[in-house]
């Protein structure tokens, strides 16, 4: 499995999730948890590794198995989603051998699965406090 570097990662979910109120947690693999909710002392990278703890490993015939694909045009690649709203993993453009929404999801869902059972988190980004939509 290919990996996209942290830094790309990075600017590419800042590029992505542009309400400044979001703040969000990146994985290793490229998921990101996106979190919402008033300032205060939790600490976002455990509050994302509970979450994709529960979301993120795929279990066959589950609601955590579906997935679905968005084209991110301009970041170029595209976003898998899965059954949970605030989970989303990002598959660059090199990475799936084959570019078709069945290949990019089920890559797409292998890296959130990686994600949720490795739960090594590489960048929080604190918007606690910050204004609303860009």
């Amino acid at each position: 499995m290919a990996a996209v570097d942290t830094e790309t990662l990075v600017d590419t979910w800042r590029r992505l999730i542009t309400d400044r109120a979001k703040s969000w947690v990146l994985f290793e693999h490229g998921t990101c948890v996106v979190l919402v909710g008033p300032a205060g002392a939790d600490d976002l990278a455990d509050r994302a590794r509970a979450l994709l703890a529960g979301a993120g490993p795929v279990h066959p015939g589950s609601p955590a198995g579906d997935f679905g694909v968005i084209d991110v045009g301009g970041a170029a690649g595209w976003v898998v989603t899965g059954d949970h709203p605030d989970v989303l993993t990002y598959v660059g453009p090199v990475e799936p051998a084959e570019r078709s929404d069945l290949a990019v999801g089920l890559y797409g869902r292998a890296k959130r699965h990686r994600d949720g059972t490795d739960l090594h988190v590489v960048h929080v980004e604190d918007r606690r406090g910050a204004a609303g939509p860009a």
